[in-house]
């Protein structure tokens, strides 16, 4: 499902509802020995200027204050995925795959390399080279040289095998946004897009949908629309 361009903190709650009712399922599930059949997700969204920090991020790692970022006209959420600092905006496909892995694989490291290589075929759709940095989630171009930079972030939550948040995968979006954090917690890489990599605007929707047949091919499953 796409849900358009939403606030984050209403997108947030959206999931929180979603991923708990699933939880709800496993449990009255595991407890009542029933076999009552969990839903799966694919959601993707646009959300105004933000800036969010996983459970283990750095607060150096946002460099605005309160009033920077009322000047960038951004909003700030400490929230309870994985991973440091990133960015959303316009332009940025964000995932929240609210997935049971138990009708999938039951491997988080698995799950994390699943996305990227969903990400990775989509980029591959469009002649960008993609690949993976070893030790660091995500998605990026030229990985292997000093020129390293990152097209995709990647921060996850799961309980019970059950995830929400997700990726974070930059077509159009505004990459000045970027200079006013330390990405992820690196401070020597660059951050790229489709739009900068190509030299044009991406029509979003276009790439929304082979994304979407990438997910659904390596995950082995139907989406619905």
């Amino acid at each position: 499902m796409d849900w358009g361009l939403v606030d984050y903190q209403e997108a947030w709650d959206r999931q929180e509802s979603i991923f708990a009712k699933t939880l709800a399922i496993k449990h009255d599930n595991r407890v009542n020995q029933t076999t009552t059949e969990t839903p799966n997700y694919l959601i993707f969204t646009e959300h105004p200027h933000v800036y969010t920090l996983g459970k283990s991020g750095h607060m150096e790692y946002l460099l605005l204050d309160e009033a920077g970022l009322k000047e960038k006209n951004a909003t700030f959420y400490k929230i309870n995925r994985g991973g440091d600092i990133t960015y959303h905006g316009p332009g940025q496909i964000v995932g929240y795959p609210i997935l049971d892995l138990d009708n999938f694989f039951t491997d988080i490291h698995l799950y994390l390399r699943t996305l990227e290589e969903a990400i990775i075929l989509t980029l591959a759709d469009y002649g960008i080279e993609a690949g993976r940095y070893p030790g660091f989630t995500g998605v990026w171009l030229d990985a292997d040289n000093d020129k390293a930079r990152k097209i995709c972030a990647m921060g996850v939550r799961a309980s019970r095998w059950v995830t929400m948040h997700g990726f974070a995968f930059n077509v159009n979006a505004d990459l000045n946004y970027f200079g006013n954090i330390v990405p992820c917690g690196i401070d020597d890489k660059d951050v790229t897009s489709m739009e900068r990599e190509l030299g044009h605007p991406v029509d979003i929707t276009e790439v929304k949908n082979k994304l979407k047949a990438h997910l659904a091919s390596l995950f082995a499953m139907e989406i619905a629309d």
